[in-house]
């Protein structure tokens, strides 16, 4: 018996008890989504438990793996993720218009979303190396680290990936330090080729822009998803319909309700209450990261646990926002509660890491 405490005990500690707890609180309540989202279908919810038990074997590995380790491995990781990206562009599978999937043998993957782990880890590496003597050249450096990847995943086509990319390397570049000007500098450049970048978009995509500021305009083509999402999370009102007793799923009035609107079925079921539940601990998990982020013993740990941290907010208010009609529909996955497994790695993955700093950080001595 000793020993089996020991056991467990050796293989808890690397997990932040915080962290972990929340995670087993937002798991639970995604299977209970699901099986109503399903339509009591009990065969997907055993796939997404086979999906969790991988994210959570991920999850571990990564809380105890130091981050000196991962930091040798951050460039090579970004590398491998960066070739896997241009053999999507060449020989990437086409599903749906997109081409984003690359077959290695018997696996399939999707390398944008292993980018989404890799960009923030290389640059944190590439600023940890740099040390004290960062000068505007190296974010131009980092910039370019950060575009490569970000214009491979447009091309697939993918906006909201490549956004949700971008996003996840500049919070590095901001935690690191970006002066004000340049931030400033590249918001107006951004502002200043938006005609440009209109042109170059898709017709799809220009159809979601202008179905942001009235999706009524075509309720039964491109505004279908935003209006059925938005009566959803309107008809759950306080307290919500309950749980199984959502019309909008259940009668096949709301489109992938099992993936990126999710959140539309729970609001139905559960109301504001739930949702406000499911956001309060969310929140607490992004401030749990921040708060690890600030004890990292090193640059590269804290810039790594910060940005993730943030980033796993970006992916939820995304998710929310597109929802709620307050964001064009991108198609990203909501953290815990959308069925699937990669992008639930991802997130475990980077949960897993920021108990990585949490676990191995160093004691300085006052």
């Amino acid at each position: 018996m000793t020993t089996f405490k020991a056991i467990r005990q050796r293989f808890l500690a690397p997990l932040d008890p915080m962290l972990f707890n929340i995670c087993l609180v937002l798991v639970a309540l995604g299977l209970i989504v699901l099986y109503s989202a399903s339509g009591s279908d009990m065969a997907k919810v055993v796939s997404q438990l086979r999906n969790l038990a991988l994210a959570f074997a991920a999850l571990w590995l990564m809380a105890v793996t130091p981050p000196h380790i991962l930091e040798k491995l951050a460039f090579p990781v970004y590398g491998a993720a960066l070739v896997a990206l241009v053999g999507v562009a060449l020989f990437g599978e086409v599903s749906h218009g997109a081409r984003r999937w690359l077959h290695l043998g018997p696996v399939r993957v999707q390398p944008s979303e292993v980018m989404k782990i890799a960009l923030p880890l290389a640059l944190a590496s590439y600023f940890e190396w740099r040390g004290k003597a960062i000068r505007w050249k190296d974010y131009l450096v980092a910039a370019l680290l950060l575009l490569m990847p970000a214009a491979l995943v447009v091309r697939q086509p993918d906006l909201g990936t490549a956004l949700l990319i971008a996003s996840s390397g500049f919070y590095v570049l901001y935690f690191a330090g970006l002066p004000w000007k340049i931030m400033t500098g590249g918001i107006l450049a951004g502002l200043a080729a938006l005609p440009a970048i209109w042109h170059m978009m898709h017709d799809y995509q220009k159809k979601r822009v202008l179905t942001l500021i009235d999706p009524s305009q075509d309720p039964l083509g491109a505004g279908y998803h935003t209006l059925q999402s938005m009566i959803a999370l309107g008809s759950g009102g306080v307290l919500g319909k309950g749980w199984l007793h959502g019309t909008q799923s259940h009668l096949d009035f709301l489109p992938e309700h099992s993936t990126d609107f999710i959140f539309a079925v729970f609001g139905e079921e559960f109301g504001l209450i739930g949702e406000t539940i499911f956001l309060s601990a969310m929140l607490i998990l992004v401030a749990r990261g921040f708060f690890i982020a600030h004890e990292g013993s090193t640059p590269f740990a804290r810039l790594m646990a910060g940005s993730l941290s943030m980033t796993l907010f970006t992916y939820t208010f995304v998710n929310m926002g597109m929802v709620s009609g307050i964001l064009p529909v991108v198609g990203v996955p909501l953290p815990f509660l959308s069925y699937g497994g990669t992008s639930l790695v991802t997130v475990f993955i980077s949960i897993g890491i920021t108990m990585s700093v949490h676990h191995h950080r160093k004691l300085v001595k006052q």
